[in-house]
């Protein structure tokens, strides 16, 4: 066997959520192209189909699994996409928002400035559903050989991230979550790790990497520069998902360019002022 194979996934039965598009679908096409049998959910019935078509050009056809984690009743989706595939070996659990307008763009604001309402949007679904999505997958991971549990955090978890504090606290919650069930869950064979992308060229993102001014501040912090593409979290999400990290469990680990490195190293010193200072 050579170390490629440790990267394989074949009959390997996993989840994806929120995979109808950015990380989510690059992260379910990864997967397939290691050969998983797939279960995808999103809350959007056609993107995911479209995510399903990618799919299905490296395997079977994927199982659909649909359903809107505010409510975190829906988390019994982990139930459906293990009775279509008969069990689950890895689950990456990707959906997650940022607060947004009543117009459905993204709202950035300080905390002193953030209806209760938007706060409590992102709290209901990146850590009630986070933690509801790990609840109904541990029987199942419990009973495969090879379970590994994915939480996507964010490089937003571990720095201070003003104008984002709904999203940035919601993601520290994943990164403790994620230690905590790595040390709980590790003698019933089930690997948990929380993966925390930095910046990253999706459409949620959309606000901020199509503003010149905000996009050239954020990445005067990055030492490498430059967004980061879905696919290259994606094969992060795969490496944590294969045999290949058999032996990582309950780590944070930050795919952000160097962002969080104190002070970014020495990299793009001295940094222009920041678009926040007024707020």
């Amino acid at each position: 066997m050579t170390v490629l194979n440790h990267f394989r996934l074949d009959g390997r039965r996993a989840l994806v959520t929120g995979s109808s598009r950015g990380i989510g679908r690059a992260v379910a096409v990864a997967l397939a192209q290691a050969g998983a049998r797939l279960a995808l959910s999103a809350r959007t019935g056609p993107a995911l189909k479209h995510t399903a078509d990618q799919v299905l050009r490296y395997g079977e056809s994927p199982v659909l699994v649909p359903g809107d984690l505010a409510d975190t009743g829906q988390a019994v989706l982990v139930d459906r996409a293990a009775e279509a595939l008969g069990g689950l070996d890895i689950v990456v659990h990707n959906a997650g928002v940022l607060p947004t307008n009543p117009d459905g763009s993204t709202l950035l604001a300080p905390l002193q400035h953030l209806p209760q309402a938007a706060w409590d949007q992102v709290v209901s679904v990146n850590l009630n559903a986070t933690a509801a999505i790990c609840r109904h997958a541990h029987p199942y991971l419990a009973r495969s050989d090879s379970a590994s549990l994915v939480l996507m955090s964010s490089v937003a978890g571990l720095v201070g991230t003003p104008m984002m504090e709904a999203y940035a606290a919601t993601k520290a919650a994943q990164v403790s979550l994620a230690r905590s069930l790595a040390a709980g869950w590790a003698r019933s064979g089930i690997r948990v790790n929380a993966l925390c992308p930095g910046w990253v060229r999706t459409d949620m993102t959309a606000a901020v990497h199509t503003d010149a001014a905000l996009s050239d501040w954020l990445l005067a912090h990055v030492p490498m520069g430059r967004w980061a593409e879905p696919e290259e979290v994606a094969a992060a999400a795969l490496f944590l998902a294969s045999p290949a990290s058999a032996f990582l469990t309950g780590q944070a680990i930050a795919l952000d360019g160097g962002l969080s490195i104190p002070d970014g190293g020495l990299a793009g010193t001295p940094k222009p002022p920041s678009p926040f200072a007024a707020a």
